[in-house]
């Protein structure tokens, strides 16, 4: 019985369509298997793209060239092109490198080889976002040079940012200013005593300032209230303002001339942070909104929300990923861009008196021993890599944190001291006051913060006269002082020794150093931007601050000091 079930393997296959549209024959081949294996042959061949003898077919052999051609190109393996990058990468890798400069004795293999290793460790760990200079010891601190910025300024300034050489600061009078810095080997006016002392003053390149009597007119392209907050782009082509009259506005780096006037947020603009290597810039605002643009089309990409008050800082690194700071929300958001989500880590609690921990703690979270002052408002943040972050608050505590665990994992608490007790006659309107009129005195705030991407450098301000550098250990645990900068000494008192009478001890003068604002710098720290002159700072290490007699966001705290600004430069130790 023949049918389908019992017809040879040969017999089974239906025939080949003649052409591209034919419909396949329905009825199964009859032919012999000869007939078969001659066809079997002649695919083969065809396969093998082999040439008859005679030159017969030629067009038909180009025909398969070609198409071999395209389908090699189309078939490239992935491994393939991931080599072809590599090398290229490399060989970029290494002319830069002999670019940086190298002597007719150091051009050896063996020193290339090790150089270009050590840049490319250092590429792949930024790409994946992690602390890989540990440089915070290489440093002198209390040797910096220092110059002053500007004296004098009429408004308080509110924000700098640096693109080195370049500086721009913004103060409360709707100034914005562009500042150069000065080679060593430019500036003619200084005596050899003082030049191992300061560092040639920056020279003003351009200001531009607002008109608050412009207020009603929507098409004014400036700020017609004070300005809050600045931020250059890495590339040297946007500088970026935002102010209480809700306006964020971008500005041609280079002359600074309006670009784009932003309106979307609906309270004042407290913080613009650019993500590093790119144009795309976060803004923080009063509205509790966090919003995203891109600056090479202008243009406003999203918003965030969760905040339950004002953001009033924003900070960002390579990924799309940024870190804010609810004020009296008390919390750190950290946000994912784009898998939509956040982590909240919240704050608001205190360091207990002797370092010991309180019930519900988290068992790494050490604490320096002292007062429990109480968290009310987190109001400053910097990131120190895509997973680590340090935010600082008004009970004076610096903590770090890591996104992998809900509560900080490290608090440094009164990291600028308790600032100067009201005397009698200022706490009491009585002829002979008592002493118990007299209020406790109070930590000063975490006031600017700042950090130096992928290193364990952190620079914090308040108005305690002293600009402090600490340093995030190996292990990413702990906050470690490193110093004051621009001044001889280490770190006194509680940052050092801790408290060894309690507050007791300190209510009756045995810190004096925390109640006297006797550093360099006068007045509140409102910003610090830390940069590095040259690539990855082979020219030194730099700090940019600005301060005022007033808050950057508002007179409801007023101190002794100027309006002003200084530039440092820390040498490494010989």
């Amino acid at each position: 019985m023949s049918s389908f079930f019992t017809l040879p393997a040969s017999q089974k296959k239906r025939k080949r369509p003649e052409g591209a549209g034919s419909r396949p024959s329905r009825k199964p081949t009859t032919n012999t298997n000869r007939p078969n294996k001659k066809r079997r042959e002649d695919r083969d061949e065809s396969i093998s793209g082999s040439d008859s003898d005679d030159g017969r077919g030629d067009v038909d052999s180009s025909h398969t060239l070609e198409a071999e051609s395209s389908s090699e190109d189309e078939d490239e393996d992935v491994a393939g092109r991931r080599t072809k990058l590599a090398e290229r990468y490399l060989e970029n890798t290494r002319n830069e490198i002999l670019a940086e400069g190298f002597d007719a004795k150091d051009i050896d293999n063996e020193i290339l080889a090790a150089r270009m290793g050590e840049r490319l460790k250092e590429d792949t760990a930024e790409s994946k976002g992690k602390i890989y200079r540990w440089i915070a010891d290489e440093y002198d601190y209390a040797q910096a040079k220092h110059t002053p910025l500007k004296s004098g300024m009429k408004g308080t300034p509110t924000g700098v940012a640096v693109c080195y050489p370049f500086i721009y600061s913004v103060s409360s009078d709707m100034e914005l200013v562009k500042w150069q810095s000065v080679q060593a080997q430019e500036s003619k006016d200084q005596s050899d005593a003082d030049h191992n002392q300061r560092i040639p003053k920056p020279r003003m390149v351009a200001m531009t300032y607002g008109n608050r009597k412009k207020h009603t007119d929507v098409k004014y392209e400036h700020h017609t209230r004070p300005i809050l907050c600045v931020a250059a782009s890495g590339d040297g082509k946007f500088v970026v303002t935002g102010g209480q009259d809700r306006k964020m506005i971008v500005w041609d780096a280079v002359t600074l001339k309006p670009l784009k006037v932003f309106t979307q947020h609906r309270d004042a603009v407290t913080s613009v942070c650019f993500r590093k290597g790119t144009n795309q810039l976060f803004s923080a605002s009063r509205d509790r909104t966090i919003k995203i643009w891109s600056l090479n089309e202008l243009a406003y990409v999203e918003t965030l929300y969760g905040h339950q008050d004002h953001v009033l800082d924003v900070g960002a690194l390579n990924q799309e990923k940024c870190v804010t700071v609810g004020g009296r929300d008390r919390t750190a958001r950290f946000w994912r861009v784009v898998e939509e989500s956040q982590l909240v880590f919240r704050g608001g609690g205190a360091a207990s008196a002797g370092g010991k921990k309180r019930r519900g703690d988290d068992e790494d979270n050490d604490q320096v021993p002292g007062k429990g002052y109480y968290e009310g408002s987190i109001d400053r943040v910097a990131m120190v890599d895509e997973e680590t972050f340090v935010t600082g608050s008004d009970n004076g505590n610096l903590s770090l944190w890591n996104i992998q665990k809900k509560k900080a994992v490290f608090t440094l608490s009164l990291a600028h001291g308790l600032q100067l007790p009201q005397r009698l006659d200022e706490a009491s309107a009585e002829a002979h006051p008592s002493e118990s009129v007299i209020a406790e005195p109070q930590p000063r705030w975490i006031t600017a913060l700042a950090s130096l991407p992928f290193s364990n450098i952190i620079i914090s301000g308040s108005w305690d006269g002293h600009i402090r550098a600490w340093k995030v250990t190996e292990d990413k645990r702990r906050l470690e002082p490193l110093g004051t900068v621009g001044q001889d000494g280490a770190i006194e008192g509680v940052l050092t020794n801790g408290l060894p009478d309690g507050i007791d001890g300190l209510m009756h003068g045995g810190e004096e150093h925390l109640h006297n604002n006797a550093g360099p710098v006068r007045g509140i720290i409102n910003d610090i931007a830390v940069y590095e002159k040259g690539e990855k700072g082979k020219d030194g290490l730099g700090i940019a601050i600005i301060t005022g007699k007033e808050h950057r966001l508002g007179r409801w705290l007023t101190v002794e000091g100027k309006n002003s600004g200084a530039i440092y430069e820390m040498p490494r130790h010989k």
